[in-house]
Formats: structure tokens, sequence, C-alpha cells
């Protein structure tokens, strides 16, 4: 006997900004109690108030999510794979970065400032910051830093 193979869609849900991982956590607890058809739950870090859930049909996802007091209310229709596959890429590696790269900080209390980088540890970067009145090194994830500009090569 075949089983039947039921399609399932994307469905986003908008929730309290800031509590997207403990919602992903209680409904997939409870989904996985009650037996519903959650087959994945993701949280992305680029959309805050937001968590997106892989099931059958829309029942699943509102069976999952009522009464749950950090979330606020589902989307209407689903997601295509095509709106969210842009966040999933793979993070940036130590590799692509060297000393003497210029780069944009875009996270933490820095972001939007430029930098040189002077040291690269595993996944951390030290940087001394280009738009400071004065030289301070400062030392972060690799993730938090976008190449401008690559270091010339010293003849």
């Amino acid at each position: 006997m075949s089983e039947l193979i039921v399609p399932s869609r994307i469905y986003a849900v908008k929730t309290t900004g800031g509590q997207e991982k403990s919602v992903a956590s209680f409904v997939g607890s409870r989904a996985q109690l009650k037996g519903k058809s959650i087959y994945a739950i993701l949280v992305l870090e680029h959309q805050k108030g937001y968590v997106f859930f892989e099931a059958p049909n829309a029942q699943a996802v509102d069976d999952a999510i009522v009464g749950f007091k950090h979330v606020k209310s589902k989307i209407p229709g689903n997601i295509m794979f095509e709106d969210i596959q842009k966040f999933l890429v793979a993070k940036v590696s130590a590799q692509e970065f060297s000393p003497d790269d210029t780069v944009e900080v875009v996270a933490g209390p820095f972001k939007g400032m430029r930098a040189k980088i002077t040291r690269i540890e595993k996944n951390d970067a030290t940087f001394i910051l280009l738009d400071a009145p004065y030289q301070m090194p400062v030392t972060t994830d690799i993730n938090s830093l976008r190449l401008i500009e690559r270091a010339k090569a010293k003849a």
C-alpha cells in the first residue's frame, strides 16, 4: 500500500518582538504533544517578530498557535520558499577577510561605520574604526562585517 504524500506549505506567524524562539519552542512542543502536522519551524535572525511554520494546511498552524500570549496573528496566505530562501545563506567565513581590508560594520554599536581589519582569529576580527577621532581596537564576530575594499598588494 502506498502512502499519500501531502504537499506542505510555509505559513508566517506574527509574534511579539524578541519572543520568536520561545514561540517556536512552545508551539513545537505543543504540536508534538497533540500530534499536529507541523513539519518544520523556522526563526530567522533578519526577520524580527515572525516565525515560519511548514505544515500541510493553515488549520494545523492555527491549532498549534492558539492561546499563546506572544503570538499576535497568522499572516493570511502562504509564503513561497523563494521569498525566504535568500535568508538561508551560509555565514561569512574568516577566509574571505584579510588584514588591512576595509570593511563596514553591519551590526552592533558601531553599525554603519567603516573600519580597517588589523587581525583575524577564528570567527573574530579586530579592527580600527576609520570614522572615530582616535584609534580604538575593537573585536567582534566576523559575521558583523561587510567587505568594502580589499587590501592593496604590497610590492
